[in-house]
């Protein structure tokens, strides 16, 4: 049983795609942003906006979203296998070098979750900007039981 972190719901997509695609026992997520209840809660540069604590709590919230769109696709999270791979996007300018130490705010979470099958592979990213000015975007791939 997968312990309770609140309800995660899909959040609708700022453009022409959709929040996630199912393939056989893969889920694949469309970048979510740390969004609640349709609003923004984290935005803009780490470091210079916002600090790296806030920026962890964005991953959090992002990754949130996440499974928020894999429960939609697969019924529940107690049907997820294992989480396979993060990419994490880290707004930043080009002196900071900490995007791990935000990543580990999703991936962390992840763990507390789902034990065992939250270990996942990762990259973290530093870009410029972000959709809507947002602090942190995820992308992730989830393997789900058949």
């Amino acid at each position: 049983m997968v312990p309770s972190h609140g309800k995660p719901e899909p959040p609708a997509p700022l453009a022409a795609y959709v929040p996630g695609v199912k393939i056989g026992n893969m889920i694949y997520t469309s970048g979510q942003l740390p969004t609640e209840n349709g609003e923004l809660k984290y935005t803009g540069v780490i470091d210079t906006d916002i600090s790296e604590e806030n920026g962890i709590k964005a991953a959090r919230l992002s990754v949130l979203n996440c499974l928020g769109v894999v429960k939609s696709l697969c019924g529940s999270l107690d049907n997820v296998e294992r989480i396979v791979k993060l990419t994490v996007f880290v707004c930043s300018d080009e002196s900071f070098y900490n995007h791990p130490k935000i990543a580990n705010g999703a991936s962390e979470l992840l763990l507390e979750i789902f034990g065992e099958a939250g270990k996942h592979a990762r990259s973290a990213v530093g870009v410029s900007a972000l959709p809507k000015g947002a602090t942190v975007e995820i992308e992730m791939i989830a393997q789900i039981k058949v």
